[in-house]
């Protein structure tokens, strides 16, 4: 197997609602994707929510650099709405962030 060699970040962020706020949570989540989707660095960004798993979402994001990620985890808007999120979900926004490394066999 080898690694692909790319600049691009890609994330994987799944957070759970917490119980009775998972409607807050999904409608929260639907009002901050389109912003996210317009900051400097965005290649990709898409919101799910797990079949049969009501509240339990996963956010797919790809980013042009580490340095555009981290833009947008810093932003203003993202800042000011970390709050709102730790009052729908259970945990940590950390606990559920997952960097993607990409690899493919070899040929």
């Amino acid at each position: 197997m080898s690694e692909i060699k790319n600049n691009y970040v890609t994330v994987l962020w799944e957070a759970r609602a917490k119980k009775g706020m998972e409607a807050e949570m999904k409608a929260f989540i639907t009002g901050v994707v389109t912003g996210s989707r317009y900051d400097a660095g965005c290649i990709e960004y898409e919101a799910h929510e797990v079949e049969g798993q009501s509240g339990t979402f996963i956010i797919f994001e790809r980013w042009e650099s580490k340095t555009a990620l981290e833009e947008h985890l810093t932003c203003n808007r993202m800042k000011e709405k970390a709050p709102q999120l730790l009052e729908l979900m259970e945990g940590s926004i950390e606990e559920g962030i997952r960097l993607l490394q990409p690899f493919r066999p070899e040929k």
